[in-house]
C-alpha cells in the first residue's frame, strides 16, 4: 500500500496497516527462502480490535461530528477489511501468473552394490562384484519469450572385480544443453505473458469492485448518520408538542374549575395529551434503534465500555444556508469518469482482448525449434587386459575425476542436434469455439457497458432531480412552518378572548407541529439527496476526504 493512502485519511490509513499486506516470496539463496521451506502452518490468524473510540469520548459521551463518524466506519467496518483483503489475494494472484516462468533446480543421486556368480569364463571371475554410483542436476527455465532451456550435468562411477575392465573403476561426466523455441504457436512475450496481463487486469478489477462497495457502504453509513439527526430531532419537535398540550391541558383544567367550560369541553384536551406521549414514547424508541445501527457502523458495539455511553451526534438538521445548483451534463462527466462500475467494464474489455489474441494463438499450428549440444569426459585407472589365463591386468595409468571433468570442459568429445517438430492439427475444432466465444463474450460486455452507461446517466439525472425536489421542498415547508405559527398565535389570541373555540387551538397546534416535521424532514432529505447524486457522480469518497489507492 503507498503511503499516498496512509497519509489521505487517517481512519483508513490505521484499517490498511491493521490487514495483512501482500505476500512477498523469498528466492534461492536466500536465508529466507530455506526459513519458508520449514515455517509452521499459520493456523492463528486473528483479527484486529476495534480501535481509536476513545478519542471521541467527551464528558462520558461519544461525540462524533459527520467526518471522524465516516473515519469510525473506515476503520473499524469489517465490510472494509473484507474489500482490502479481496484486492490483495488479487494482488497475490499476479504472483501467482509469474509461475510458469520460475525456474526449478532437480537434483539426484543413486548407489548400487551387486554380487553375482559368474556364470562363464569371460566375465573376468568366478564372483563378480560392481558398484554403480551416478548422480547430477537439472536446471530448467522457460523464458518469457517462450523460450525453455535445460541445462544437465551427469556424473557416473562403476567398479568391478571383472579383470577384463580397461577403465576399473570408470568415471564418465556428461553436461548437456537443450534448448526448445517455439516458432508458431506460444511465441514471443505477446503470447507468453497474457496470463501475467489478465491477473494484474483483475487486480484493477478488484480495486474498482472494493471502491464501488466502500462507496456504498459509506452512502449507507451517513444516511444512518442523518437518520440519527432526524430522530433525535422529531423526538425534540415531538416533546414540544408534549409540553404544549400539557400546558393547554393544565389551563382547560383550570378553566373547568372556574366553570368557564363544559366538562364535556375537557375530553378533546386530555386525549391531545396522551396522544403526544404517544408520539414521545415512539420517537424516542425509534431514535435507539437508529444509534443501535451506528454504533454498529463504528464497531462500538463490539467494545462493553463504549457501547452504553450516550451518543452525540453534533451535526445540525437545520435548513442549509447554501444549496448550489447542478449542471446535469457536467455531472454525468464526472459520472462517467470516476464510477469504478464504469472502470471495471473497461478494464473487462482488456481482458476480453487478451482472450481473444490467446485463443487466436492456440489456432496456429506448433511448430518448435530445437537444439542439444552435449560433452562427455572419461576418467579412471586404465588397465591393460592380458590374454585369457597368462596373467592379471597391468595398470598403464591412474586418473580420476578431475581427468574426467578436464575432459569435459575442454569440449573434447561434443555431441550437436539440430531439429524441427510440427503438430499440424488438420481441424481444431474446440480452439475455433474458444475464439468464437471469447469474440461473443467481448462483444456482451461493450453492450453490458452501453447500458452501464445508460445507467450511470438516468441515475445522476434522478438524483439531480431529487436534489432540486429537496430544494423547492425545503422552501414550501419553511413557508408553510411561518404560516403554521402565525395561525396558532392568532387563534390563542381569539381563543384567550373568547371568540374561538379549545377545537380550533388544537387543530393549529397540531398543523404546526406537522409543519416543524416536515420542514425537519425535508431538511434531513435534502442532504440524503446530496448523499444520493454524489453517489450518483462517484464523488462521495472525494468530498468526505477519503483517499483509496491500492496501489
Amino acid at each position: 500500500m503507498s503511503s499516498a493512502l496512509r497519509k489521505a485519511l487517517p481512519a483508513l490509513a490505521f484499517a490498511l496497516a491493521a490487514a495483512p499486506a501482500a505476500a512477498q516470496f523469498a528466492t534461492f539463496p536466500d536465508g529466507d527462502y530455506f526459513r519458508e521451506q520449514w515455517q509452521a502452518a499459520p493456523y492463528a490468524v486473528e483479527v484486529g480490535t476495534v480501535g481509536t473510540l476513545e478519542d471521541f469520548v467527551v464528558d462520558g459521551k461519544l461525540e462524533l461530528t459527520l467526518r471522524s463518524y465516516l473515519e469510525l466506519v473506515m476503520s473499524n467496518h469489517p465490510d472494509v477489511q473484507i474489500q482490502i483483503l479481496t484486492v490483495l489475494q488479487s494482488e497475490n494472484s499476479i504472483q501467482a501468473a509469474f509461475s510458469p516462468f520460475d525456474p526449478t533446480l532437480a537434483l539426484d543421486f543413486n548407489a548400487n552394490r551387486s554380487t553375482n556368480p559368474s556364470q562363464d569364463q569371460l566375465q573376468g571371475g568366478a564372483v563378480i562384484s560392481s558398484l554403480r554410483q551416478n548422480g547430477g542436476f537439472t536446471y530448467r527455465q522457460t523464458l518469457d519469450t517462450g523460450t525453455n532451456y535445460q541445462i544437465g550435468f551427469t556424473g557416473l562411477k562403476t567398479a568391478s572385480s571383472s579383470s577384463f575392465r580397461t577403465f576399473n573403476p570408470s568415471i564418465q561426466d556428461t553436461l548437456q544443453f537443450r534448448i526448445e523455441q517455439p516458432l508458431l504457436r506460444d511465441r514471443g512475450r505477446g503470447i507468453q505473458r497474457i496470463p501475467i496481463l489478465i491477473a494484474r487486469a483483475r487486480y484493477d478489477n478488484s480495486q474498482s469492485t472494493a471502491k464501488q462497495r466502500i462507496l456504498t457502504l459509506i452512502a449507507q453509513a451517513e444516511n444512518t448518520y442523518w437518520q440519527v439527526v432526524s430522530n433525535r430531532e422529531s423526538l425534540t419537535v415531538q416533546e414540544n408538542n408534549l409540553e404544549l398540550r400539557r400546558r393547554f391541558l393544565e389551563r382547560s383544567q383550570r378553566e373547568l374549575e372556574l366553570g368557564a367550560i363544559s366538562p364535556l369541553d375537557i375530553y378533546q384536551p386530555e386525549q391531545n395529551y396522551a396522544n403526544a406521549q404517544v408520539s414521545v414514547t415512539r420517537a424516542r424508541y425509534q431514535l435507539q434503534q437508529a444509534e443501535d445501527r451506528v454504533r454498529r457502523q463504528i464497531g462500538a458495539d463490539l467494545d462493553p465500555e463504549i457501547r452504553n455511553l450516550p451518543l452525540v451526534l453534533t451535526e445540525s438538521a437545520d435548513p442549509p444556508i447554501y444549496m448550489p445548483a447542478f449542471e446535469p451534463e457536467e455531472s454525468i462527466r464526472k459520472a462517467l469518469l470516476l464510477r469504478p462500475e464504469i472502470r471495471l467494464r473497461r478494464t473487462t474489455l482488456a481482458i476480453d482482448d487478451y482472450n481473444i489474441k490467446r485463443d487466436t494463438n492456440a489456432q496456429r499450428p506448433d511448430l518448435a525449434l530445437t537444439a542439444q549440444y552435449s560433452a562427455t569426459g572419461l576418467g579412471g585407472n586404465l588397465f591393460e587386459n592380458s590374454v585369457l589365463g597368462a596373467g592379471a591386468s597391468q595398470l598403464i595409468s591412474a586418473s580420476g575425476f578431475p581427468a574426467a571433468m578436464g575432459q569435459l570442459f575442454r569440449f573434447a568429445y561434443p555431441t550437436y542436434s539440430v531439429g524441427l517438430q510440427l503438430n499440424l492439427p488438420l481441424r481444431n475444432r474446440r480452439a475455433a469455439v474458444n475464439l468464437a466465444n471469447s469474440v461473443l463474450e467481448k462483444k456482451r460486455n461493450m453492450y453490458e457497458l452501453r447500458s452501464l452507461e445508460q445507467q450511470v446517466r438516468l441515475e445522476v439525472l434522478n438524483a439531480i432531480t431529487g436534489v432540486e425536489l429537496s430544494k423547492a421542498a425545503i422552501q414550501q415547508a419553511a413557508v408553510a412552518l411561518d404560516f403554521s405559527q402565525k395561525r396558532l398565535d392568532a387563534e390563542q389570541r381569539k381563543y384567550d378572548l373568547g371568540v374561538s373555540t379549545a377545537f380550533i387551538v388544537l387543530d393549529a397546534q397540531d398543523d404546526l407541529v406537522q409543519s416543524q416535521a416536515d420542514l425537519l424532514q425535508e431538511s434531513i432529505g435534502y442532504r440524503r439527496a446530496m448523499v444520493t447524486l454524489m453517489q450518483a457522480t462517484g464523488e462521495l469518497l472525494e468530498e468526505r476526504g477519503i483517499s483509496l489507492d491500492f496501489n
